[in-house]
Parts: structure tokens; sequence; C-alpha cells
């Protein structure tokens, strides 16, 4: 079955405007994903940093995000579906979705 890395994006402000009851909701839904198979890992990132290692030839390592966005990374998880619009609907209920931020649906590519 195709898998699709998902990202949320999200922040506290975002979070805090939305009813307690749809939160809570959101939060469910991550659950039941979790119980299905997928692999969601929740929390604010970080501060990043940038690896290359060019043709193998040293480690090269650059502070901050490659992507930009107005708000932090606030989770990611793989999930299967059967399809683009499966994921969608899968992930169109969780926390970041409906908490005022927004999830990226990434399709996976598999190489062997």
């Amino acid at each position: 079955m195709p898998r699709f890395l998902t990202i949320g994006y999200g922040d506290r402000a975002g979070y805090e405007r939305t009813a307690t009851d749809v939160r809570d909701d959101a939060h469910a839904h991550d659950r039941r994903l979790q119980q299905s198979g997928a692999t969601p890992v929740v929390g604010t990132a970080g501060s990043p940093v940038q690896v290359r290692n060019h043709d193998a030839d040293g480690v090269r390592t650059t502070e901050g995000a490659y992507l930009r966005s107005e708000l932090p990374v606030a989770g990611f998880a793989v999930v299967e579906a059967a399809d683009l619009e499966e994921a969608i609907r899968l992930v169109s209920g969780t926390p970041c979705a409906v908490a005022q931020g927004l999830v990226e649906v990434w399709p996976l590519v598999e190489h062997y």
C-alpha cells in the first residue's frame, strides 16, 4: 500500500484558539491513526541543522532550516493509504489541521 509523509505545522496560539472539544476530538483522531499503524510524532520541532556530505568528501553543517514556514513544525507521521485522497482524509482530523495550522501530505516514492 502507498505510504505518505505528513508534516503538521501549528503554533500554541492557534491551538489555544481552537475549542477544547475540537482539540480533544483531534487528539482522539491521532490515537486512532496510531492504532491503525501510522507512526505519528507530535511536538514542536527545535532548531534544525542542515547536513551535507557531497561526494562523501566531508561533512558540512549549516544552522537553520532549508525549508521555511510561517508556523513551526508540530509533528509528522508516515501513513499508509490507498491514494492521495485517502491520505488527505486521514490527516484532515488531526490537531494541526483543525487547530489553525496545516498538514502537508507528501507521497513517498520508494526506490529499492
